[in-house]
Formats: C-alpha cells, structure tokens, sequence
C-alpha cells in the first residue's frame, strides 16, 4: 500500500529530456514566423541569418577573436567526427571517457582511423579518470561534460597552456551553462538542441588559430567525406565560418536558433544561462539531501553537471534487487510519471546505471523542478509496492 501522497500539483512543464531539450520558457511557433522558409540558403537573407547566428554565438559564449565558429551537419556527432577525422594523425592520442559518448568517440578512433599511437583513460559512471595523466605533446580528445553519466571536468586547469598538440572537446550538454576556459581549447563541438533547447541535425565546430594551423599543415592519410573537409587548396575553407555551411541548412532551425541567442542576451548572456542552470541543480541538491531514496550518481559535487543530472535510487528495497530488476523498477518509474504527465523522458541512459536523468539546464524552469520533487518521491512509492 501506498504511504506517499499522490502530488495535486504538476510541472507546468513535464519536458526534462536531455536532448532535444525543453524549448525556453514561453516558446510559440510564432517565434519562429521570421524564417526564411523558401529561400536559398545562399540567398543574400541566407547568408546573413547563418551569419547572425555565428556572430551572436560568438558574443553571448565569449568566444576570442581568431576563433572560428561553422554551422556543421549532422549534429554534435557530425561536428566531433569532422574534428577526429580532419585532425587526428600527426601525434599520438590521448583520448578520456567516462560515459557513453567519450566511449564512442574511442570507438571510433580505434575502429574506424586506427591510430596505433593511442591511449585510452577512462572511469566508470559517475566518476572521472585523473586528467592529470593527459600528456599535452600528444593530442587529447574528451568531453567536458558526460551527458549520460552527469559527471563533468570542474575547469580547464588540467589543460597546459604550453601543449604542443590539440585539445578536442565535445561540449555539448555544457556550453551555454558552464565556464569555458577557451585558451585551453582548440576545438570545441556542441549542437542546438542541448543547452539551448534548439532544433536538432545541425552541429556547431569551433576552432581555434591552432586548429586552424593543423588543418592547413596535415593532410590526413585516409579518405575524406566532402562533408568532413574544411579545406581546399591547404587553406581553411572560410565560408564555412561566416555562414556559407558545407551542407543545406534548414532556415527554420536557424531562426529557432536565433530565438534562443535573443533569449539568451534577454538574460544578460552567458552568466545569466550559467546562473538558471545551477539553481536548476540546487533544487535537485536540495531534494536529495533531505532524501534518503535517492541519491546523484555523480557523488562528489566539484565534477557534478548543472545539466544532466543523473539520479540513483539509494531505497534499501531497490539496491537488494537484482541489476535486471532495477532497470526494470526504474522504466517502471519513468513509465508511471510519464502516464501521469509529470514527467517526459527522464530514464537513464541505455547503458547507464539504473536510474534516473533530469535535464537542468536554463531552459527548464527551477519551480518545474520543485513541482517534479513530490512526483519523484510518490512514483517510487507506487514501484516499491510493485517490486519490494
């Protein structure tokens, strides 16, 4: 029998998805009616919204002058593989992971270029690998934040301000929400649908003068997709960097785009996006500490994410199940406040730990999340009577 009340109040916004994320607060289509639908992309209106949006990007991130900022295809995923494939080579490779994606970009490095001069560091979930080992004459690849374990790097301090290779990050659940040290950073990927709670399908490469350097100096031994080369002639395509995109966007993701950066200002910028994100956090830290059911997977704060926040269900009853149960107890938990429209799409990760991921960047109401809490707390109660 139930011993939780059921909540009478509801999340005026049940969106916690981690990707595609919520849409800011008060989004309509209507935002979206100054769209260059219909016209070409490399039309005079094309060319300046792509523009518009790289500028403005630029401006709200604090991006340094000599930086390069392309609208990519394919998303995160097309921005970071246009990176490993276009610059990967010349030096050996220390590559970091402790989540699913960090795995997959090793994956793909191993697999697919097979560099033999690799090393691989890595962590389970939740945790993450001594950054100190990176040695910075070789390049070093790693995501600043874990979206599907919410653990992130705390800084760029590990990072030498005298390395002699690259450093590659994937920072797509933390641009937007956290500090970005951009002298550490070489290349940076990330792509609308995250933080900013964009559309999906086009990714965001950011390159630094070093970046710049290599692509105009190393021409990599295996074959290129056109969608992957930036260059022509050993010279940095720089089309691509002032609105001419390498593929057909779509102008109506951009627009959505432009809405996010207007939205994004209207807050005073990044410090007001970093801001909304921690107390996001907060509201979770909160809960938790007067929890005992459940607990972050990310145990020590200084590597949690402000964005995806991971939970682990600390109940004695579901900690003595077997890991088949648990990851049924918990997709029965996601399925219950989702029935209940208290919540959309928060399940873990498929090859997390069983349990819960809360999506808390800025575009997520902090009184959504205190709404949730109650939810939370009275969905597991409801599993608990199931598989106690």
């Amino acid at each position: 029998m139930s011993t939780v009340t059921k909540p009478s109040v509801k999340p005026a916004n049940p969106n916690f998805s981690s990707g595609p994320c919520s849409k800011r607060p008060g989004f309509t289509l209507d935002a979206l009616k100054g769209a260059a639908l219909g016209r070409s992309h490399r039309a005079k209106i094309g060319k300046e919204k792509l523009k518009d949006t790289i500028e403005r990007t630029k401006a709200v991130l604090g991006i340094p002058d000599g930086y390069r900022v392309g609208i990519v295809p394919a998303s995160d995923t097309g921005a970071v593989e246009m990176a490993l494939w276009s610059l990967l080579g010349p030096r050996g490779v220390d590559m970091f992971q402790w989540e699913s994606f960090g795995k997959g970009w090793v994956g793909d490095v191993k697999s697919q270029l097979k560099l033999d001069d690799l090393r691989e560091f890595k962590a389970d979930y939740g945790q993450l690998p001594d950054m100190s080992q990176a040695d910075f004459s070789r390049d070093v690849v790693f995501t600043w934040n874990g979206t599907t374990s919410g653990v992130c790097v705390p800084n760029g301090d590990w990072i030498a301000d005298d390395r002699e290779g690259l450093t590659i990050c994937d920072a797509t659940s933390a641009v937007f929400a956290m500090d970005i040290d951009w002298d550490k950073i070489d290349v940076l990927t990330y792509s609308w649908q995250k933080v900013m709670g964009g559309e999906g399908a086009h990714g965001v490469l950011v390159l630094g003068p070093r970046a710049v350097e290599r692509l105009e100096s190393y021409t990599p031994s295996w074959p290129m997709p056109k969608i992957f080369r930036m260059t022509k002639g050993a010279k940095l395509i720089e089309g691509i960097f002032t609105g001419a995109t390498i593929n057909t966007p779509s102008m109506l993701c951009v627009e959505d785009a432009l809405d996010g950066l207007s939205w994004a200002e209207g807050l005073g910028g990044l410090s007001g996006m970093i801001a909304r994100s921690e107390a996001n956090l907060k509201v979770l830290e909160d809960w938790v500490e007067a929890n005992d059911t459940f607990g972050f997977l990310a145990e020590d704060k200084v590597i949690r994410s402000n964005t995806s926040v991971c939970l682990k269900v600390t109940a004695s009853w579901f900690t003595n199940l077997s890991n088949e149960d648990q990851a049924k107890a918990a997709k029965r938990l996601v399925s219950i406040l989702d029935a209940e429209d208290a919540a959309y799409d928060i399940g873990a990760y498929r090859d997390a730990p069983a349990g819960l991921r809360i999506w808390c960047g800025a575009t997520v109401e902090a009184s959504d999340l205190q709404a949730l809490t109650p939810w939370l707390d009275w969905g597991l109660d409801q599993v608990a009577a199931e598989f106690a």
